[in-house]
């Protein structure tokens, strides 16, 4: 058995990385898009965890109760909620905040100079 993934790294892929991330980056998402604070979905996450394990116990034949896949699922997770949270809270700033803020990169946003500031 790996450190990472239990049955073998297709699963792993397949149900932690496709599935639970997919839904993991929509959990951020969600919680960027009603304007709540970033550790409601951490929270979330915990939920979700329990549900990529079931999966890979129900369908693949994995250990349901095995911590240190439990921790790995959820750090994959917790990285995808971020990344989703992150994408869309730097949107909504630049989008709803345009006299104030600018988009930096995907993941962040800065403030917007104002013409008669100097540098």
């Amino acid at each position: 058995m790996n450190a990472i993934w239990e049955v073998g790294l297709g699963t792993f892929v397949l149900v932690t990385v496709i599935l639970g991330g997919g839904a993991a980056y929509l959990t951020g998402r969600a919680v960027a898009l009603t304007w709540r604070p970033w550790l409601q979905f951490v929270a979330y996450v915990v939920g979700l965890t329990f549900a990529v394990r079931f999966v890979h116990y129900a369908l693949f034949g994995g250990n349901l109760l095995s911590v240190q896949y439990a921790i790995v699922d959820f750090v994959v997770l917790l990285i995808f909620s971020w990344l989703g949270f992150q994408v869309s809270r730097s949107t909504q700033m630049a989008n709803q905040y345009s006299w104030l803020y600018q988009r930096a990169t995907p993941l962040s946003w800065r403030e917007r100079r104002q013409s008669g500031q100097s540098p």
